[in-house]
């Protein structure tokens, strides 16, 4: 397993371009199932995308990547079911059942695998896709599904607006007889980009204010389609040049899919700067505390963001709380961060960060993917030299990222310990 090496106390400058996003490239590939060809431009080379591709590949697509282009023929899949590996490989992976029952109409899948941030039922994917027709029996971790002909369009209101039971809703729903209506939805702009992707292909999808109209078609055509920015690549980098205090200019983004991020930048003390497709950061000065942060569905706080950010409050001047609203188990980078001389207290969900002057390099474990780069940034702010082992969990959300870092003016190291 690979292990960072980080020589903290340097500041970052420079220019980043930023990767396509990881949660829209994933549902896409899993809609590349239902169309016979496709081109999917801007697919960062990833551990997870190369699991996505993987699962295609071993149900009988046709899979080529040439630079940051994936192409999938799926005209000859021989296999609708899922082996329990594969499966395990990602949390994602589930992602893939609302496609096999739209196509197949037949699969046998496991639950799926990922980083252990507390329960994260898949339920209500079940029930919505069970609404549409779908037929469940379950037989530990294994889910045998079928449904007898085509599914049928309904309405469908989700009790919370679940990423992922959207996506697989959306999937199914696609060539469904008649309309579905998913009320409560989630907003997420990579619930746009599949909607997108899938709209390329043939479908009819419109998306509203969290409700989601799908009339079903009986067949989607080939399509080429680019995958839009990654938000929390591009907030993990801005975060890295504020605990840095540095300054940099990130390219290829989306600067309305940070909106929530960008006060929280700039009651720390950051100078930001909008542009198009572009933002530039500048933090010159020991940052200041900024009051409290709630994560909440889109377009509220990503709780993807919350490990990075928390790393701002560990080295800010005066104190700031975090309220994680979306997973249970989301705090499991404070105690690692506390070893290197953060000052975390948690209470249920709630974590309450008191400032420090400096942090210290530590030999620290990352737990999960945003906690790991959480602990990077830490790294970077820090005196002294650490060490972060169980880097696989980064690597499943950063492209390149120690050598981008590096770029920037970072001291880390690759070592294959």
């Amino acid at each position: 397993m690979g292990t960072y090496r980080i020589e903290g106390g340097y500041s970052l400058g420079g220019e980043v371009d930023i990767h396509g996003a990881k949660n829209a490239v994933l549902p896409i590939l899993a809609a590349a199932l239902l169309c016979p060809q496709s081109a999917i431009h801007n697919c960062p080379d990833l551990s997870d995308v190369q699991a996505a591709c993987s699962i295609l590949t071993d149900l009988g697509c046709k899979v080529q990547r040439q630079d940051n282009t994936i192409t999938v023929d799926s005209t000859q899949v021989s296999g609708c079911d899922i082996s329990r590996q594969l499966m395990h490989s990602m949390r994602s992976s589930i992602m893939f059942l609302g496609a096999l029952i739209a196509k197949c109409g037949h699969t046998r899948v496991s639950f799926p695998g990922g980083c252990e941030l507390g329960p994260r039922p898949i339920d209500l994917h079940l029930s919505g896709l069970q609404a549409l027709g779908m037929e469940l029996c379950q037989e530990g971790d294994l889910l045998e599904c079928s449904v007898a002909g085509r599914l049928k369009g309904t309405e469908i209101r989700l009790n919370f607006p679940s990423v992922g039971a959207t996506e697989n809703i959306m999937l199914a729903a696609c060539l469904a007889e008649g309309e579905t209506v998913l009320y409560n939805a989630a907003r997420e702009p990579e619930i746009l980009d599949l909607a997108g992707f899938l709209n390329a292909c043939g479908a009819k999808i419109t998306c509203q204010e969290g409700t989601i109209r799908i009339i079903g078609v009986t067949t989607l055509h080939p399509a080429e389609y680019t995958v839009i920015p990654d938000r929390i690549e591009a907030a993990t980098y801005l975060t890295a040049a504020a605990v840095t205090r540095g300054e940099c200019t990130l390219h290829r983004i989306n600067p309305a899919h940070l909106q929530a991020l960008f006060p929280v930048l700039q009651n720390a003390g950051c100078q930001l700067q909008l542009y198009d497709d572009a933002v530039a950061i500048r933090a010159g000065h020991r940052l200041r505390s900024f009051g409290t942060v709630s994560t909440a569905p889109y377009p509220g706080f990503p709780t993807d963001a919350q490990a990075p950010v928390m790393v701002m409050a560990a080295v800010a001047q005066g104190s700031t709380l975090f309220r994680e609203n979306i997973f249970e188990s989301r705090y499991k980078h404070v105690p690692e961060l506390c070893r290197m001389g953060a000052k975390i207290q948690l209470e249920g969900r709630t974590a309450r960060v008191d400032g420090v002057d400096h942090l210290c390099g530590a030999s620290v474990c990352a737990t999960d993917l945003r906690g790991g780069a959480a602990l990077v940034l830490a790294a970077l702010a820090a005196k002294g030299e650490s060490c972060i082992s169980d880097i696989y969990h980064i690597q499943r959300g950063y492209e390149n990222f120690h050598k981008i870092l590096t770029h920037l003016g970072a001291k880390i190291r690759l070592t294959e310990e």
